[in-house]
């Protein structure tokens, strides 16, 4: 794969995360990661990158000491490297950009209480937590292409168990709350196969798009982009044909790409 920030990146490395796995963020990201002017903020951020520990229950975290406005503005606590595919790059997204967080205040373990006890080992996935600045712990957790973001308080040490108090807001979401607190309580289940995979998983449209997107960026003509995508074979036949679904197509899926990039990629966000 190519890190090269600003060169050329082709067909291979829009195919090559295994984007079977993502689901909206990471093809967020995808997107965003392409934008000059974020790889511009990237640039000049001070610090470019910043260490990630892993704890001892595999969870890894990110702790801010300070907040990044420049970050901030495209929907991130701290930049992320752009040559970095979604897989291999360490994206935490501000809570404030995404559309449900589940929020929760963490209690210590009380036998008389009766309430389960829970502690982020429990979890089954990925998980990346992130505590901020004022020490409230945002904490990422995903697999088979589903993620469920979860905002702790109360949470002393995050490896600790607690008795989890869950907040509801927003009466008018109330069924997609719900939907998001089932898809959090089934990364408890050992058997991961459990979890439905995310529309986003393996989607045709954004893929594609976002192939477009790298040939537009490389300078290619929209014939050469619709070789890319469809092949010489269904180009020869039908580019000069009486029909322009296949050139009207091809537009739409750079101008879909181009869009993604400029800041739509937020719309993917859950």
């Amino acid at each position: 794969m190519n890190h090269s920030v600003g060169s050329s990146r082709g067909r291979t490395d829009a195919l090559s995360c295994g984007a079977a796995d993502y689901d909206g963020a990471d093809w967020a990201w995808e997107f965003l990661r392409r934008n000059q002017d974020y790889i511009a903020d990237w640039r000049r951020s001070v610090p470019r990158h910043l260490p990630c520990i892993t704890l001892k229950d595999g969870t890894r975290l990110l702790r801010l000491r300070q907040r990044f406005p420049r970050a901030e503005k495209w929907g991130l606590y701290a930049f992320a490297d752009p040559r970095r595919c979604a897989l291999d790059a360490t994206v935490v997204w501000h809570a404030n950009a995404l559309k449900r967080v589940v929020r929760l205040s963490a209690r210590m373990p009380n036998e008389h209480s009766g309430a389960m006890t829970r502690a982020l080992a429990d979890f089954n996935g990925d998980r990346l937590a992130v505590i901020d600045t004022e020490g409230v712990q945002h904490v990422s957790i995903k697999g088979m292409g589903v993620r469920v973001n979860v905002e702790i308080k109360g949470l002393s040490v995050l490896t600790a168990p607690f008795a989890a108090i869950f907040e509801l807001h927003d009466l008018d979401d109330l069924s997609g709350q719900t939907e998001v607190l089932k898809r959090l309580h089934r990364f408890t289940d050992t058997n991961v196969t459990a979890l439905q995979r995310s529309t986003f998983s393996g989607d045709e449209r954004l893929r594609q798009a976002l192939i477009a997107l790298d040939e537009s960026l490389n300078g290619k003509t929209y014939r050469q982009i619709a070789i890319t995508l469809f092949g010489d074979k269904k180009v020869a036949e039908e580019w000069l044909g009486p029909s322009q679904f296949l050139k009207d197509r091809t537009r739409r899926l750079v101008a879909k790409g181009t869009e993604l990039m400029k800041g739509g990629y937020r719309d993917l966000l859950s």
